[in-house]
């Protein structure tokens, strides 16, 4: 082994130790939910994706042995050559019926979808432009591909304009946002943008990650919530957060675009098969999903409750609608000192800081789910008016 390679990544990790940004990792020891166990305590868990708290549904976990018992643990093979069954056809057919497509396309991640996506349908005559603020995973896919770049800043319109109006002599241009954003709870301006859009002949994609399931009337996601379903071009999300929270991904939208992923999408040609287990539960949340909004309506009570309380209690919080919600403290060790205060207080949350998010942006990013009873909120209410008038933060 290389001794000088070590003792410099040794040094630069170290550097991370002292600045008092490691990023430490907390062993659970139960199925995800509201309450989980961690370093051998019971607490109440505000940082999971999971939305409408069906990471352990005994619905989707007896969907998911079904599958097992009928379908196998694995397919061993990418799906072009012998990994395709009958319930992955099934689930996308489902996916695109929920979403209003055409037709779907399933990763083994979501960060695939993302990756796998603009090398395909894009080249160097044409244009990606992209919100400053997109995922990590929009970013990397956009990396892979030859065409133009631009970048408007986050949620601004009128920069959007501008950037289309630069991008005007492209063969093709796609606008691509974040649906709602997974640090700031912010929710895409999609009426705006498909008329955008439509102004300067543009496609638009969306990645739906922090959306399908919950956002909008019925949980279709950000094109319900803004009143544009069926004028999105290109849907990606996940299977891993609200809709049962395992993992998978999915590309859904016109039948051409998902004909020529299946056909040169690399991540998708290279890829294990979604598992039948994943698969199986996926189909079991989508049918639940589409016979009823219990779930979602709940989400929304626990959202708006939690936000008022907190708000009402003094604490900085970016407005919103969306279960996430960012309880601003600018500083990255007084937002990890923060997070470590509440878990003694039984209250599992994470404090994020650059890169993550911006230099000076720091912060505690709590995600209600429609498990999450009167009680665990109220505690939780609790227990951060006690920290942070503790620390200082409130007066």
């Amino acid at each position: 082994m290389n001794s000088k390679f070590r003792e410099r990544i040794g040094r630069e990790v170290e550097e991370i130790r002292e600045a008092g940004l490691f990023k430490k990792e907390r062993v659970i020891a139960s199925p995800q939910g509201p309450e989980i166990e961690v370093n051998g305590a019971t607490v109440l868990n505000f940082c999971a994706n999971n939305y409408l708290g069906l990471s352990d549904h005994p619905k989707v976990i007896e969907a998911a042995h079904q599958a097992i018992d009928s379908r196998g643990y694995g397919l061993s093979s990418v799906r072009f050559i012998c990994g395709t069954q009958d319930i992955h056809k099934e689930l996308e057919q489902k996916i695109s019926a929920f979403l209003g497509t055409e037709d779907t396309i399933l990763y083994a991640a979501a960060f695939d979808a993302n990756g796998g996506v603009f090398e395909p349908l894009f080249g160097e005559q044409d244009a990606i432009i992209s919100d400053s603020l997109n995922h990590a995973s929009i970013i990397d896919g956009v990396r892979l591909c030859k065409a133009k770049r631009f970048r408007y800043e986050h949620n601004n319109m009128a920069d959007l304009e501008k950037q289309l109006q630069d991008a005007a002599d492209s063969r093709s241009r796609i606008i691509v946002t974040d649906g709602s954003f997974s640090m700031d709870g912010t929710i895409a301006q999609l009426d705006k943008i498909v008329e955008l859009a439509a102004k300067y002949d543009a496609a638009v994609m969306i990645d739906e990650c922090h959306s399908s399931g919950f956002i909008g009337k019925t949980g279709r996601g950000t094109h319900e919530y803004r009143g544009v379903l069926g004028r999105i071009d290109i849907i990606t999300g996940t299977l891993g957060k609200a809709l049962g929270g395992a993992s998978g991904g999915f590309t859904s939208g016109g039948r051409e675009v998902i004909d020529m992923l299946r056909q040169k999408s690399r991540p998708y040609l290279f890829s294990n098969t979604v598992a039948p287990s994943i698969v199986g539960a996926s189909i079991a949340v989508l049918d639940m999903l589409t016979k009823t909004t219990e779930l979602r309506d709940k989400l929304e009570y626990n959202t708006k409750y939690f936000r008022t309380k907190m708000t009402e209690a003094g604490f900085d919080i970016k407005p919103g609608d969306h279960p996430i919600v960012p309880i601003m403290l600018y500083d990255a060790v007084v937002a990890q000192d923060f997070a470590a205060s509440l878990l003694e207080e039984g209250i599992y949350v994470i404090g994020f800081f650059f890169p993550v998010v911006a230099k000076g942006q720091a912060r505690i990013r709590v995600q209600l789910s429609a498990a999450h009873e009167q009680a665990h909120l109220d505690k939780a209410i609790t227990a951060f008016t006690k920290v942070g008038r503790s620390m200082g933060v409130l007066k």
